[in-house]
């Protein structure tokens, strides 16, 4: 595969502090899509993109999170990415609430070009706009399960970058 490989994030694990009553602030940044793409589907596996995430939040001023790559895996030992991110809620790098839940964020959410911004609060080019850079590799199904059987959508489990394939959404 030697297409750019742009990827979703939210923040994870320990990261959901939002306990208790809710103070109008601008949320946490716990969401984005990355402004620099990795070349191809050898992301180094679920670790790789996981510390491409992490250099990026930091970059950023976010790396006091834990962050990972929105992916899943297939095969023995398969991972969803829904499994990876939390319970939510996710904000954009502008404090905009994207989801406040998991079943939020594979349903009715608030992901659109407006708000599906990268790290640094940048839209990411999509239709109409020069160079188109909307597509992000997930690996995943439309509710962030992975996906069975022997077709790769996966690159090999983020493991090629020359063959094999990978899902967009």
């Amino acid at each position: 595969m030697t297409t750019g490989f742009r990827m979703a994030l939210a923040g994870a694990g320990a990261l959901m502090l939002l306990a208790g009553p809710v103070v109008a602030q601008q949320a946490p940044m716990g969401f984005f899509i990355t402004s620099v793409p990795l070349e191809g589907g050898n992301l180094g596996g679920l670790a790789g993109a996981d510390r491409h995430c992490q250099a990026l939040a930091a970059a950023a001023g976010a790396g006091n999170r834990t962050w990972r790559a929105y992916l899943s895996t297939q095969g023995a030992g398969a991972v969803n990415a829904r499994d990876r991110i939390g319970s939510g809620p996710w904000a954009n790098a502008r404090g905009v609430i994207i989801a406040a839940s998991v079943a939020e964020l594979h349903g009715t959410n608030n992901l659109t070009k407006q708000t599906a911004l990268t790290e640094t609060g940048a839209v990411v080019n999509g239709r109409g706009d020069t160079p188109n850079q909307h597509d992000i590799l997930t690996g995943s199904q439309p509710d962030g399960t992975a996906f069975s059987g022997d077709a790769d959508r996966t690159c090999g489990n983020w493991t090629k970058g020359g063959e094999g394939s990978a899902m967009v959404g």
